[in-house]
């Protein structure tokens, strides 16, 4: 499944960004380390921006940056045909940025997304706030493989199934949690210590407190007592 397909099967962009956030929120709950997590989000990433990541550690990546105006998204796949560093000199597959509106231009050459002048990436997609679908750039892709651009095994954890990031905690994190309790992340419940205690029972609200504020996820507080 290339970036044309992805394009069609994406949600709106709010829901992107809670499905984002959430992704967050457990990877950050069942690894206190950062450098160990996939997903990440960061609320603040900008004045009025906010940015979802991923990165699997093998040097695959996707960004989706939330604006005004709209998202823009890119995923880079190391492997993959497309891949700036398979071509002489070094450049974009041709299609992939050409059509990028003027208005998400900076994000295309955003250096947190580039390496030495080139974006790092082998598709990209973007939707303003005002527009009906996800839009990509007339892409001719390589005739070998079903998934060319790796758009499609880099966003399957954005599918809002929480039987997919099950799957992924098991893998990954080898350990298993309750469905019940991903659906709740998922339904952006805030977090309170018996939910936290069914997804990883040796941290306390306090232990995740700040990864939480910095995702945007809500949290309950314990009420202060009266002295």
């Amino acid at each position: 499944m290339p970036v044309t397909s992805l394009a069609a099967r994406l949600p709106g962009i709010e829901t992107i960004r809670r499905w984002s956030q959430s992704l967050a929120a457990l990877d950050a709950i069942l690894s206190p380390e950062w450098q160990y997590r996939y997903f990440s989000f960061d609320s603040r990433w900008d004045r009025r921006e906010e940015l979802a990541s991923m990165r699997n550690g093998s040097g695959d990546e996707y960004s989706i940056v939330f604006a005004p105006v709209g998202a823009y998204a890119r995923g880079f796949d190391h492997e993959s045909e497309m891949s700036p560093y398979v071509q002489s000199p070094r450049a974009v597959w041709p299609g992939v940025i050409d059509d990028v509106p003027a208005e998400f231009q900076q994000y295309v050459a955003e250096p947190a997304f580039s390496d030495e002048g080139v974006p790092a990436l082998t598709f990209c997609l973007w939707r303003r706030r005002d527009h009906a679908r996800w839009q990509h750039g007339a892409v001719t892709f390589p005739s070998a493989g079903n998934d060319p651009d790796g758009a499609d095994r880099l966003f399957e954890q954005l599918d809002g199934r929480p039987d997919t990031y099950r799957t992924y905690a098991l893998e990954y994190f080898q350990t298993t949690i309750e469905r019940d309790a991903i659906s709740r992340v998922y339904r952006h419940e805030p977090l309170s210590a018996e939910l936290l205690s069914d997804l990883n029972p040796e941290l306390s609200l306090a232990d995740i407190a700040a990864d939480l504020d910095e995702i945007g996820y809500p949290r309950r507080t314990c009420p202060r007592t009266a002295p």
